[in-house]
């Protein structure tokens, strides 16, 4: 491709709105354009690295015997609520009706979908294990976009689903994913985990995430030198509960006026935060729920939810809780609520003479203690587990990096078959529900956490395997030994198959050197005066710089000898 045909607008300015460096830097280079809060256009060069993503994808899927579909965007709301999904899913869904006023989605995923179009083409045993999975835009309105395409609202999506006779097949699919996601991060060139992960709004039983290291991550994940790794949706806390040993002492009640958090009221009473219990409302599908964490830790909604079998649980407004409990948010307490359904964490089992919410605006009760004054419902591990937390395999001490989810997978069961009606007949002739996997890979994602992982203060540092342009020759002037030097090495490496950009345009050399770096092409041929000593300066993005003899099968041979030893993490 010649650079003076290609549409490849790059800016010198990075946007105001920018939240991370992929973000700026894709829009930069001219990868990608805002057209909406959330929603991108992918230019030229966006374009060329997403398809060579997708194909890494899609070689990996079919190398284990999936088969790819594509399925319709707009899905019917009566599948979902088959599924019982159609208000657990949340407002993330984008819903519509058409003009009969019937209810659709644009489609945040697939499982209902794929699990209806199954229905009355797989009829037994015999036709299964199968695998289908599509790429295909996604909608999910998120509340915040932002990171650019690492959290927005039209995305793409890798999804699969996998139909089983039995947990045993369904494992050896499952497993076999998990080889080929751990292959999709090698070849796309980056650092990542897989950790065990919360199965959210999608369901099941069993689910990991492969998660691409990245200080602007928006996941936490928890690890340990024993092997062990989660993400802190989803790792239990495992430490031993303290028993205090305090004499119980008499409930009061103290005025706290213009305290509400936690640490305000800490700082006020002239207590450790460790003395608060903290009161959370809750609001799911079978009314409003309290949640009781202690007051030095933050509660884990993803355990809550969990615990509860509940996905449409969201945090109550301040305007519902006065309306539903005639008390500001600040002060919310357990004693002598009525009515409410309280689930604690294990913690407060041990706490003695601790201090609640008053129940009243500007009051707190203090020296409360469980049973005494007020009943708990239920008690399960609520809290978020952080670093320096025990690991739940040896013991010892956690430790956390940042990370962007990238791949999930997940064991469903029957989750979908079941609600839905899905079946199969069995080798015995018995109908049964199918049991289900699914497979989830952010496409367009992907392209963001790679960046994220590989820039610095010049712009990208595209792997090879996805970059937009392997080559880029870089001609100084249009002077015509120069420029005729450059065609026929252009015309030679095209010949080869190499992927090339001639930066043909009439600017100054260092506007050329600025663009090809700040797109990150990996290797950079400059066509100058060196010319006239019969050599070309070949510099890799990530620094190192040679001078080559001025041959075009030597060169080719050289850049075929670069490709197996160029690591765009080891900068020079």
């Amino acid at each position: 491709m010649r650079y003076s045909q290609f549409y490849a607008p790059t800016l010198k300015e990075a946007p105001g709105d920018a939240d991370v460096p992929s973000q700026e830097l894709l829009i930069r280079a001219g990868f990608i354009r805002k057209i909406a809060a959330g929603v991108y256009t992918y230019l030229p060069l966006g374009r060329k690295v997403l398809l060579k993503i997708e194909r890494i994808v899609r070689e990996e899927m079919d190398n284990i015997g999936a088969n790819e579909i594509l399925m319709p965007i707009v899905q019917p709301a009566e599948l979902w609520k088959q599924s019982g999904r159609w208000d657990d899913y949340g407002p993330e869904m984008m819903k519509l009706k058409d003009r009969h006023g019937r209810d659709f989605t644009l489609g945040p995923t697939h499982e209902e979908l794929v699990t209806f179009l199954v229905q009355n083409e797989l009829n037994s045993y015999r036709q299964l294990p199968i695998t289908l999975y599509q790429m295909a835009n996604k909608y999910r309105d998120e509340i915040r976009p932002r990171f650019g395409v690492l959290r927005a609202r039209e995305f793409i999506m890798k999804d699969g689903y996998s139909f089983h006779d039995s947990w045993e097949s369904l494992d050896e699919t499952y497993q076999a994913h998990r080889r080929a996601y751990s292959r999709i991060m090698e070849r796309v060139g980056l650092e990542y985990a897989m950790v065990e992960a919360s199965s959210g709004t999608i369901g099941g039983n069993e689910s990991h995430e492969f998660v691409a290291f990245a200080d602007t991550g928006e996941s936490n994940i928890l690890f340990c030198d024993c092997g062990y790794a989660g993400s802190d949706e989803r790792v239990p806390y495992k430490g031993e509960i303290k028993y205090d040993d305090d004499e119980m002492k008499g409930i009061e009640r103290v005025y706290t006026p213009n305290v509400k958090t936690a640490q305000d009221v800490a700082d006020f009473l002239n207590v450790s935060i460790r003395k608060i219990v903290k009161t959370l409302i809750y609001k799911g599908r079978n009314g409003y729920f309290m949640a009781l964490v202690p007051g030095d830790r933050e509660l884990n909604e993803e355990k809550l939810k969990a615990f509860l079998d509940d996905q449409s649980l969201v945090f109550a407004t301040p305007e519902e809780i006065f309306e539903n409990f005639g008390v500001p948010i600040g002060f919310l307490g357990p004693v002598g609520t009525k009515g409410i359904r309280i689930i604690a964490d294990h913690m407060i089992k041990g706490m003695r003479n601790f201090i609640v919410g008053g129940m009243e605006k500007d009051y707190h009760f203090v020296n409360v203690n469980v049973d005494r004054d007020f009943r708990v419902d239920e008690w399960a591990d609520l809290v978020v587990t952080t670093k320096g937390d025990p690991c739940p395999v040896c013991g010892k001490p956690l430790n956390m990096k940042r990370g962007i989810e990238l791949g999930h997978i997940f064991k469903l069961g029957t989750k979908y078959s079941q609600a839905m009606g899905t079946k199969y007949m069995d080798k015995d002739g018995q109908l049964k529900p199918f049991i289900m996997g699914c497979y989830g890979w952010g496409v367009s994602r992907t392209m963001g956490a790679v960046v994220e992982q590989l820039y610095d203060e010049k712009g990208i540092i595209w792997p090879l395997s996805i970059a937009p342009f392997t080559t880029i020759i870089t001609p100084v002037s249009n002077n015509e030994s120069l420029m005729n030097f450059a065609e026929k090495l252009y015309e030679f490496l095209n010949g080869k198959g190499e992927e090339v950009l001639l930066d043909d345009r009439n600017i100054s050399p260092g506007m050329k050197f600025n663009d090809a770096d700040l797109i990150g092409i990996p290797f950079r041929i400059t066509v100058g005066k060196a010319l006239n000593e019969g050599k070309v300066e070949i510099k890799w993005r990530t620094g190192q710089q040679y001078k080559i003899e001025a041959d075009v099968e030597k060169i080719y041979a050289f850049l075929q000898d670069s490709k197996s030893k160029y690591n765009p993490h080891n900068k020079a």
